[in-house]
């Protein structure tokens, strides 16, 4: 899991072994948008996602929506308005390439970069929106396929992160994941290649709450 703010940030695989530290960056913020469409090109998958994490975040004490930033894709501004009655965003794991698109055809990066700066809002998740949180998506394509287009998505690749962290982060790193040989490629590519990067196994959390980062669970 990934938690991060202008003061905190936060990434796991699902909740990770450690909830607690969500809930203690969050502090008394208790609404949560929840976003899955990472899993929009899965829809079975997507719903089975959707009600797992609700009821896990739920659990936690959250009082949570969804938001699906696909009805924001033709009216971006209605967005700001809707990020304004959030304290924390909640980012499902999927297709990465996929998650990065949604975001910037909602424009839901440009805002969710301004809101963490002002220190308004919480970003945190896992797999997908992790690794996107650096600022390339360059080495991605060795796990998740880039050319996977949901209808109503544009067909252009988003090679470039949020900018959250100085660091690639590769997920599911030696790991009972599925994905985890191709993330050994991954790591790979970042050493070939000189970028950079740090890598999270199931279950730990990565927390960053300013000038501090640290890996626990």
């Amino acid at each position: 899991m990934l938690v991060f703010s202008h003061a905190t940030l936060s990434f796991v695989v699902d909740l990770g072994n450690r909830p607690e530290e969500l809930v203690a960056l969050a502090g008394s913020a208790r609404r949560v948008a929840i976003i899955v469409n990472a899993l929009d090109h899965r829809p079975e998958a997507r719903a089975m996602w959707l009600e797992k994490q609700t009821d896990k975040l739920v659990d936690l004490g959250f009082g949570v929506t969804e938001l699906d930033l696909r009805r924001y894709f033709a009216a971006p501004e209605g967005l700001q308005g809707f990020l304004g009655g959030i304290d924390l965003v909640w980012i499902n794991g999927g297709n990465s390439f996929i998650l990065r698109r949604a975001m910037k055809q909602s424009s839901f990066d440009v805002l969710i970069k301004n809101a963490v700066a002002r220190d308004s809002i919480v970003y945190a998740g896992f797999s997908a929106a992790a690794v996107i949180a650096f600022d390339s998506l360059k080495g991605l394509e060795l796990t998740d396929n880039p050319r996977e287009v949901p209808s109503g998505y544009d067909e252009d690749i988003v090679w470039e992160g949020l900018g959250f962290i100085p660091f690639a982060l590769a997920v599911h790193h030696k790991s009972d994941h599925p994905e985890s040989e191709s993330v050994d490629r991954e790591v790979a590519f970042y050493e070939a290649t000189g970028i950079p990067h740090r890598t999270l196994r199931d279950g730990e959390v990565l927390v960053v709450r300013g000038n501090e980062t640290r890996v626990v669970g």
